[in-house]
């Protein structure tokens, strides 16, 4: 298998594996994401789809497959036409091309929102200080935390810190954003912030690959959507025709189980706030 991907996409997967063990938790993953597309990876626990995103950042190895990000093999180069894994200075220079952003925010303690994304480019890159202090603070102000630039985490809401996170991961300006259930940590009251800047990332034409259970940002954001299930992918397609139409049994039980918890949580709030609001309640 050649080491140049011979195509346009961004990413490209092809026959990707991964185990731990005996457990196989990706069995043979195919996809491609396309420059300025927006992917949401959709699916139970434990269908693989953390694990496929820790793959792309090089946060996991293969067990078998390929993956290209613009058009270069991670992880293994080809050198006279045998395959050497790389070593880790060139690993490193790879994975600062992709920003990935986790379901719990990691920002340092002991930093400002603005030490933390501009910690990365002078570590990383070499940037000094003052212009990746110039750069975070246009950063903090497209996430909308410009006035939070000297705040320390402990003083931030979860949605804020989240907000940081994103802009952290700008820093490095990615080709490619990964986006592992990046507001499931958060309280439901908080997810909108973070979901309105990842959809104007969107719209500006970011490159994302993005693992969530939010169906109505995927609906309104996604370019395609990809249901995945006990390590393989079930249906793709556009948002519209796999969320409102789709054709396989898996994909269809998953959704109506989505559908009859989001309605029991609806009226779980509606009873609460029926309660609050009565004399006595």
């Amino acid at each position: 298998m050649s080491a140049s991907s011979g195509s346009d996409n961004l990413v490209r997967a092809v026959n990707v594996t991964k185990s731990f063990g005996s457990h196989e938790v990706l069995k043979g993953v195919d996809l491609e994401v396309d420059p300025r597309e927006v992917v949401c990876l959709l699916g139970p626990s434990g269908s693989g789809k953390t694990t496929f995103l820790r793959l792309i950042n090089q946060m996991e190895t293969l067990t078998g497959g390929r993956i290209w990000v613009a058009g270069e093999l991670i992880g293994i180069e080809d050198r006279k036409g045998k395959l050497h894994v790389r070593k880790d200075k060139d690993i490193a220079r790879q994975r600062s091309r992709i920003g990935m952003v986790f379901q719990r925010f990691n920002l340092f303690p002991h930093m400002t929102a603005v030490g933390n994304v501009m910690e990365a480019p002078v570590k990383v890159k070499g940037t000094d200080r003052q212009t990746a202090k110039r750069e975070a603070l246009d950063l903090l102000d497209l996430v909308g935390l410009a006035e939070r630039a000297n705040f320390y985490p402990s003083q931030l809401s979860g949605g804020q810190q989240q907000r940081v996170a994103i802009a952290r991961a700008l820093a490095m300006k990615p080709e490619l954003m990964l986006f592992d259930e990046p507001t499931s940590a958060l309280d439901p009251e908080l997810v909108g912030e973070v979901l309105g800047v990842m959809r104007n990332l969107a719209q500006e034409g970011t490159t994302m690959i993005v693992v969530t259970h939010e169906m109505g940002f995927a609906r309104e954001v996604a370019d395609r959507v990809v249901f995945m299930d006990q390590g393989v992918v079930v249906e793709e397609g556009p948002p519209k025709a796999v969320l409102l139409n789709p054709r396989e049994d898996r994909t269809k039980a998953f959704l109506s189980r989505v559908k009859h918890q989001a309605e029991a949580e609806a009226q779980h709030d509606a009873e609460l706030m029926k309660s609050l609001s009565t004399p006595g309640g």
